[in-house]
């Protein structure tokens, strides 16, 4: 069975944000237009859909008109073991890049390590893993 993969509604920055993911996380990003889709509604240049497979996939798009863009309260992206601790500092760091870190990524009382950032795109993401 596959997992779910998130679908973000971004407000107009959806080839920045994928763009940056991809940066961050590596994969494969391919990127769609309007004008792609042959949708004569709204911008020609907007994205339609956005898809970064990889060792995060994510999918996204431009808000159309009437579309709410991306807004998480109450939700957070988690990474806790994708990966080996070397590379989630990585993440972590580049992911607090112009954006905002709610919880240092550092050991805690009960053992593992993890942190919280909230991304320039507004995205939150728990990271963290076990110890060695």
């Amino acid at each position: 069975m596959a997992a779910p993969m998130i679908y973000i509604t971004f407000p107009g920055t959806a080839r920045d944000a994928l763009g940056f993911y991809a940066n961050i996380f590596g994969g494969e990003l391919a990127l769609h237009t309007n004008a792609d889709f042959g949708n004569s509604t709204g911008d020609p240049s907007a994205i339609a859909h956005g898809v970064l497979s990889g060792p995060v996939a994510m999918a996204g798009t431009d808000a159309s008109e009437g579309d709410k863009p991306v807004n998480c309260e109450g939700l957070m992206l988690s990474l806790l073991g994708t990966a080996e601790a070397p590379v989630l500092h990585q993440w972590f760091v580049s992911l607090a890049a112009g954006g905002r870190i709610v919880d240092p990524l550092a050991a805690k009382p009960w053992g593992a390590s993890d942190g919280q950032v909230i991304d320039r795109h507004g995205l939150h993401w728990l990271i963290g893993y076990e110890p060695a």
